[in-house]
């Protein structure tokens, strides 16, 4: 089958790297499975600067074609796709796609698209009015939301949750016909099996070969709650102890500032093996968030055999029994980092726990099996 990935952005920048992983995963795992996949996405790798790979390259097996986007990242997050329309003509030209398989809804791209090909919608947790931007979501959907949903056969929740917000949003659109599955995000547990570089990137960042390290991996944006986990840490006051923050800003840091000691180290974004020894080098990992999709950090760490300390928000509930499942709130998660930093053995027991969860329902193979039903679905 031949299938067209279309997202925004693809590229390791941090304002975007949780989307970009999951449609790389998706993508791999089913040039795997023997499909022939292509992504067709945009120039864009950060708010200022462009990415500097081919405008058609192949990485791991997958085609990827970049327009030039006029604004680079644009405002509001948007993107300003040139030459979309064209590219997808002469991609149609080629081998019409089976499949269109778009990442996100309220996207410039989801307008210009124009195929014979069925529809499938990957939102990644954006639906929801109250994760930000809401605003501009709300003036999107009566403009642009009835034309752009009625061409979706298929949209695919991350969560029963977010199935039931793109249920509810059609709805309300006055959109009929479309089914909605349950496909979660993946991740492959080899590139966690065998975790190096935990005494280099601890020397590097001064923490001790003993402290037990809390660590957040995500964007310094509002709705990560890095600020009310700085402050429970700190109400937590574990001896020793210290919170490794791994994140491109997103606004936040200026206000996380002043709340920072000597425990604290910033690192800023980190990817590859940089990002990898990050989990190596901590003892447990916390994701106080408000309206998740489903967090990817989460699901590497818990693979990585770190227990977890995390929000409703994270919508993660089977995680409880690999940490904690508490209130965004300080005095909640400081006595989560207190009991979870305070017991290596509880710790080694949740970490354990947390690996075989992702091993049973949280894998790409498992993932592409699933997306290969709802493709042949669409097809017919």
């Amino acid at each position: 089958m031949n299938i067209l990935h279309v997202t925004p952005y693809y590229a390791p920048a941090y304002a975007f790297g949780g989307v970009t992983r999951a449609v790389e995963g998706m993508a791999r795992t089913l040039v795997q499975r023997g499909h022939t996949v292509t992504v067709l996405t945009t120039d864009a790798l950060s708010p200022t600067e462009r990415c500097a790979e081919a405008p058609d390259s192949i990485r791991d097996g997958v085609r990827v074609i970049r327009v030039r986007n006029l604004i680079r990242r644009g405002t509001l997050n948007l993107s300003t796709p040139f030459g979309l329309p064209a590219a997808l003509r002469d991609l149609t030209r080629e081998q019409p796609p089976d499949v269109i398989h778009c990442h996100e809804f309220r996207t410039v791209e989801n307008l210009l698209l124009e195929s014979a090909a069925p529809f499938a919608l990957s939102p990644h947790g954006t639906l929801t009015y109250t994760t930000g931007r809401s605003a501009f979501k709300v003036a999107w959907d009566r403009l642009f939301g009835r034309m752009t949903a009625r061409r979706f056969s298929a949209v695919i929740g991350l969560t029963a949750n977010e199935a039931a917000e793109a249920r509810a949003l059609w709805d309300k659109l006055g959109i009929n016909g479309a089914y909605f599955p349950i496909i979660p995000n993946g991740i492959d547990p080899a590139d966690f099996a065998t975790l190096t570089g935990r005494a280099a990137f601890r020397q590097r960042f001064n923490i001790s070969p003993d402290a037990p390290t809390l660590l957040f991996m995500g964007r310094l944006h509002p709705r990560k709650g890095i600020d009310v986990l700085i402050k429970a840490f700190k109400a937590a006051d574990v001896p020793g102890a210290h919170l490794l923050i791994v994140g491109g800003d997103e606004g936040m840091l200026s206000i996380i500032q002043p709340l920072l000691d000597a425990r604290m180290i910033v690192t800023g974004y980190l990817s590859g093996t940089d990002r990898l020894a990050a989990y190596a080098a901590a003892d447990a990992f916390a994701l106080p968030a408000t309206g998740e999709g489903l967090s990817m950090a989460a699901l590497e760490a818990m693979s990585a055999g770190l227990p977890v300390i995390l929000s409703p928000g994270c919508n993660l509930p089977e995680a409880e029994t690999a940490g904690v499942i508490v209130e965004a709130q300080i005095e909640p998660l400081a006595h989560a980092i207190r009991r979870i930093l305070s017991d290596p053995d509880q710790r080694a027991a949740m970490g354990a726990r947390g690996r075989q969860l992702v091993a049973e329902r949280f894998t790409w193979a498992a993932v592409g099996e699933q997306l290969d039903m709802v493709y042949r679905r669409l097809r017919g």
